[in-house]
């Protein structure tokens, strides 16, 4: 990414624009780069963008866990000393958001969850029997997608290091009984925070239903689609996912 990652006591992460924060929380391979649109877009339209680098594979097995990361997220915007923070997460990212929402709503003024854990969690830290075999990591890369062509290269190489890396499939299979252990399903209906749901059509990691679950279970949420588009709508669809979502905060007034 082509932005400088800062480096403050015990966080790193991404700073760029001026304006009403919007926190990003990534997946759990999702690099930081898989928001340079959201990123790019939303620094110039009076938005000031941070993405932390949650610490997923650095935490002790102990505390390799949703709520950790919760808390983590805590710990992040009391530093940054941020009050009405629009929190927007990917996958892993979206139930961490959840998770933060539930246990500390007073500072979180909006939620935007895509291809969210938290109601439905079986694709996550499965299939890794034949991690050695590039070829089938490949295949599982491009099934997040709809398009398998934007599993890059590199994007590829970072899921095939990261499962033949013991240490960190360790946590990636930790974090994923995690996600099952945290279900969210009897927290969301208490949940009045205004939530954005913007999913794609095709995900197969959470499927359709999922995001309709979501929108039933909680108070005050708007469910939007992206035709043609996987598990990652802000990397497949960078322009109308931006779109949709200046579309909803312009709505709600954030």
């Amino acid at each position: 990414m082509a932005h400088l990652l800062k480096k403050e006591k015990e966080f790193r992460y991404i700073e760029v624009g001026e304006g009403k924060p919007i926190i990003v929380l990534h997946g759990l391979m999702g690099g930081l780069s898989n928001f340079d649109g959201v990123t790019k877009f939303f620094s110039s339209e009076g938005y000031k963008v941070i993405i932390p680098e949650l610490p997923i594979y650095s935490m002790t097995l102990l505390k390799t866990n949703v709520k950790s990361f919760a808390n983590y997220l805590r710990d992040f915007i009391e530093f940054k000393g941020l009050d009405d923070v629009i929190l927007l997460g990917n996958s892993l990212g979206g139930h961490i958001g959840l998770y933060h929402t539930k246990l500390y709503p007073e500072k979180i003024k909006a939620l935007i969850i895509t291809g969210s854990s938290g109601l439905y969690e079986s694709a996550m830290g499965g299939g890794y029997t034949k991690r050695s075999d590039y070829e089938v990591m490949k295949k599982k890369a491009q099934e997040v997608f709809y398009d398998p062509a934007v599993a890059t290269k590199e994007i590829v190489d970072e899921v095939y290091e990261t499962v033949n890396d013991r240490n960190k499939l360790i946590k990636t299979l930790a974090i994923a009984k995690s996600a099952i252990r945290h279900n969210m399903a009897k927290d969301l209906p208490n949940m009045y925070t205004p939530i954005c749901i913007i999913w794609g059509k095709n995900d197969h990691v959470t499927p359709p239903e999922v995001a309709e679950e979501f929108n039933e279970l909680l108070p005050d949420s708007e469910l939007y689609w992206i035709d043609k588009c996987g598990h990652a709508a802000m990397m497949e669809h960078p322009d109308e996912f931006n779109e949709i979502l200046i579309g909803w905060l312009k709505k709600r007034a954030f």
